[in-house]
C-alpha cells in the first residue's frame, strides 16, 4: 500500500538498487535521508534511509544490512483472505530475520489450506498433510516435500531447536508453489465462452 502523503526534508543522495520490502518492487531510489557519524570523514554515509519511488515506505540501510529485508517468496493471486494473511504474514517474519516463526507459518499454512479444501476442522497436523497428500492437492513426486514441512514444522513447534535461513527457504519456496497449484493456476484459465459451450 502506498503512503499518501510527502516525507520531509528528503534530500538526493547516493543512488540505490534494491527490492523493496514493502512491495517487493525492485528499485533505484536517490532520495532520502543520511546519518553520518561524527569523524567520518568518507563520501559514504554510514546510514541512509531511502524511499521507494513505487510504495513510498522508507528502507533503512546500515553498510550491507537492509531493513526491512526482502521477503522470500512471491506473491499468490487469488487466496483465500485467512491463508493470504498467513502466507503474507509469513514471508514478513522472512523479511525480518524470523526464520523459525516462519517455519512454524508454514506449518501452519498447511491446515488452513486442508481445513479450506474441506478437511475436518480439529484434526491433527499430521492428519492434515495426509488430507492434502491423498486428495489430489500436492503435485506428483511432492508427497517428500509436504513430509518434509511437516518434519521442519515439528522440530520448530516441539524441539528445543532454531530453524535456518535456509530452512525458511525452503519452506516458503514449497508453499508458494502449492499455493500456486491450488488457488493461483486454476483460476487464470480462462472461462469458458457461454455461446462457444452451447454450441459445441
Amino acid at each position: 500500500m502506498r503512503l499518501d502523503g510527502d516525507w520531509l526534508d528528503v534530500q538526493t543522495i547516493g543512488s540505490r538498487q534494491y527490492f523493496c520490502g514493502y512491495c517487493d518492487s525492485q528499485v533505484g531510489s536517490s532520495q532520502g535521508l543520511i546519518f553520518r557519524v561524527r569523524g567520518n570523514t568518507n563520501a559514504t554515509p554510514d546510514i541512509a534511509v531511502h524511499f521507494c519511488p513505487f510504495c513510498n515506505q522508507p528502507t533503512y540501510f546500515r553498510r550491507d544490512e537492509q531493513i526491512p529485508g526482502i521477503a522470500f517468496g512471491n506473491s499468490v493471486q487469488h487466496l483465500p483472505v485467512d491463508v493470504k494473511s498467513l502466507y503474507d504474514e509469513t514471508r514478513q517474519c522472512t523479511s525480518a530475520g524470523a526464520h523459525t516463526a516462519a517455519v512454524l507459518a508454514c506449518r501452519k499454512i498447511l491446515m488452513h489450506i486442508a481445513v479450506d479444501q474441506k478437511a475436518k476442522p480439529g484434526l491433527n497436523f499430521l492428519d492434515y498433510v495426509e488430507y492434502l497428500a491423498n486428495n489430489g492437492f500436492v503435485p506428483p513426486n511432492g508427497k517428500g516435500w509436504v513430509d518434509h514441512i511437516r518434519k521442519k514444522g515439528n522440530e520448530a513447534n516441539h524441539e528445543i531447536v532454531l530453524m535456518t535461513q535456509d530452512d525458511a527457504k525452503d519452506l516458503v519456496s514449497f508453499v508458494e508453489m502449492l499455493l500456486k497449484f491450488i488457488y493461483e493456476f486454476p483460476n487464470r484459465v480462462p472461462k469458458p465462452d457461454a455461446q462457444a459451450t452451447t454450441r459445441s
